[in-house]
C-alpha cells in the first residue's frame, strides 16, 4: 500500500452521453478553493455515443484544463460506473504518493459549497471512517435521499408489495434513510461520495463484476466488513440530476423498462453478502410482492408503478440464474 499525499484529493467523473453537464461539474470543482487542498480532477469518457469526446477533448483546449489540474481519459469501451473509476483508481495506485482521498462526483451533479473541504476535513476527523457522503440536492433545491441501510429480504417485501399497511409494519426495514439524518449509515449514494484511499486500496475498488447499480453498495459492505464505516455529512451541498445518463431513475419504481444490468446487479449483490437460499427466497418475496402490488393497484384503478415487464424480467435475470446456480461473484482483475 502506497503513501499518499496528506490532505489532496482527486475528483473523478463518468462521462457517457452528458458531455456538457460535465463541463458544468469539472468547473464546480475548479471555481471553489477547497481549504487550500491540492485538489486534480480526473474525467473518464466511457466512449459515448455522438460527440462527447471531441466536446471534453475542445473544453480541454479551450479552457485551459491541462494546466487546472485536469486530466481527460478518452476510452475505447463502455466500462460502466465501477471500472470506469477503476481505470482512475489503479492509475493513482501505480504512484509513489496517490492523493489521501477520493471524491466520485457523478456527471449530472456539481458542487454547491466548499464540499470537498468539508466531506475531507469530515474524514480527518473521523479516522477509521471508510469515506463520507455528501447532502444531494435535487433540482428544486430540496434535499434528496442519499443515505441508506443495506438491502435486506423485508426491505425488499416493503419496497415492491405496494400496500400502506405492510410499508409502514416494514418502515424500520426500508433502505433509505430521511434526507435529514446524520453521521454513520451503511452506505450513501455514489453521486458525491469521498473515500480515503487507502481503504479503497485495502478492499481492490469496485468489483467489475458490477456494470451499473449495486456496484458502490458492495464495495462500502466490504469496507464494512473490515471495520471501516461510512459518514454522511448534510454540510457538502451538491445538486443532481437523478438518471440522465442512465435513464433509471433511483429512490423509486418507475413504469419504464429496466435494463437487464440492474436485475443482474440487484442479484450478484444479494447472492455474494447473503447466500443462494436467502437470495432465492428474497427474490421469490419480490415477485409475490410485486403480483400483490400490481393487483392492489388494478383493484384502486391507480397505475401500477413497477416497471414495465418487471416480472417477466426479474425471472430472466434474477430467479431462472439462481435456480440454476448462478455465480455470486466474478474476477476481480480489469
Amino acid at each position: 500500500m502506497s503513501r499518499v499525499e496528506a490532505g489532496a484529493v482527486a475528483v473523478i467523473i463518468i462521462n457517457y452521453g452528458t458531455a456538457d453537464l460535465v463541463i458544468q461539474a469539472v468547473e464546480s470543482v475548479l471555481v471553489h478553493g477547497h481549504g487550500g487542498r491540492h485538489v486534480e480532477v480526473h474525467v473518464v469518457d466511457n466512449a459515448s455515443p455522438g460527440g462527447d469526446a471531441a466536446v471534453l477533448a475542445q473544453a480541454y483546449e479551450t479552457r485551459g484544463w491541462s494546466e487546472r489540474g485536469v486530466t481527460l481519459h478518452l476510452e475505447s469501451e463502455n466500462h460502466g460506473f465501477g471500472r470506469g473509476n477503476n481505470v482512475v483508481l489503479n492509475k493513482l495506485s501505480a504512484r509513489e504518493t496517490p492523493p489521501e482521498f477520493v471524491l466520485l462526483l457523478n456527471s449530472d451533479a456539481w458542487l454547491e459549497n466548499e464540499a470537498i473541504d468539508i466531506l475531507a476535513r469530515a474524514l480527518e476527523a473521523a479516522p477509521e471512517a471508510a469515506g463520507a457522503g455528501a447532502g444531494i440536492l435535487g433540482e428544486d433545491g430540496f434535499p434528496a435521499v442519499c443515505a441508506f441501510r443495506f438491502p435486506t429480504m423485508a426491505g425488499e417485501v416493503g419496497r415492491y408489495i405496494g400496500v400502506g399497511a405492510v410499508e409502514r409494519m416494514l418502515k424500520t426495514s426500508r433502505v433509505a434513510l430521511p434526507p435529514d439524518h446524520e453521521g454513520p449509515v451503511d452506505w450513501v449514494a455514489g453521486a458525491s461520495v469521498m473515500f480515503r484511499f487507502k481503504v479503497l486500496e485495502k478492499v481492490g475498488f469496485f468489483d467489475p463484476i458490477y456494470f451499473l447499480y449495486f456496484e458502490e453498495v458492495d464495495m462500502m459492505r466490504r469496507m464494512r466488513l473490515l471495520g471501516h464505516p461510512m459518514i454522511y455529512v448534510r454540510a457538502a451541498e451538491v445538486t443532481h440530476i437523478a438518471g440522465v445518463s442512465t435513464e433509471v431513475k433511483s429512490g423509486y419504481l418507475e413504469d419504464r423498462r429496466r435494463p437487464a444490468y440492474v436485475y443482474e446487479s440487484w442479484r450478484f449483490y444479494f447472492h455474494r453478502h447473503h447466500g443462494l437460499a436467502y437470495t432465492l427466497v428474497t427474490a421469490a418475496l419480490v415477485a409475490g410482492s410485486a403480483v400483490i402490488h400490481r393487483v392492489a393497484a388494478t383493484t384502486r384503478k391507480k397505475p401500477n408503478g413497477l416497471p414495465a415487464k418487471f416480472l417477466a424480467d426479474h425471472w430472466r435475470h434474477v430467479i431462472w440464474p439462481l435456480v440454476r446456480g448462478g455465480r455470486a461473484s466474478g474476477g476481480r482483475s480489469e
